[in-house]
């Protein structure tokens, strides 16, 4: 497994109070958690502490296919950062920082060894880049 992190990053135009919450609010995770409109996010549970565990399920709309991703949170700082260990013993880091009355959020994870590095960080950044066009509009 390649041990480089991989990083993905958007600005969004709204707040960091507003960010933090429709990021970490189960509520909005089950409007934005997956990557294309064919597949949806049912449900989430955020425990937002450190030792707090993040469950939540992405599956295809269509049925064919789905997970559960599961992590436990290393640290959390309100509105600036937090870090969580995933099922695997993967680690990630999601940071928040003002920038004009935009955020800037940026992720940085441990990928997994199945898939190819250019896979994931697109899975990951179509995920990010459905977020920032939900957090805009609503």
């Amino acid at each position: 497994m390649d041990s480089k992190q991989i990083t993905i990053q958007s600005t969004i135009s709204a707040d960091i109070k507003k960010v933090w919450d429709y990021y970490t609010n189960p509520q909005h995770i089950i409007k934005w958690n997956f990557a294309t409109d064919d597949w949806q996010c049912p449900w989430a549970k955020n425990d937002m502490r450190p030792g707090g565990k993040y469950s939540a399920r992405m599956e295809a709309k269509d049925g064919s296919f789905g997970f559960e991703f599961e992590a436990i949170y290393d640290s959390v700082v309100d509105q600036k950062n937090f870090s969580y260990t995933m099922g695997d013993g993967r680690k990630a880091t999601v940071s928040f920082e003002n920038q004009n009355n935009k955020t800037l959020v940026v992720v940085n994870f441990d990928p997994e060894s199945q898939n190819p590095i250019e896979m994931q960080r697109g899975g990951w950044q179509a995920i990010l880049d459905n977020f920032k066009k939900y957090t805009e509009l609503n």
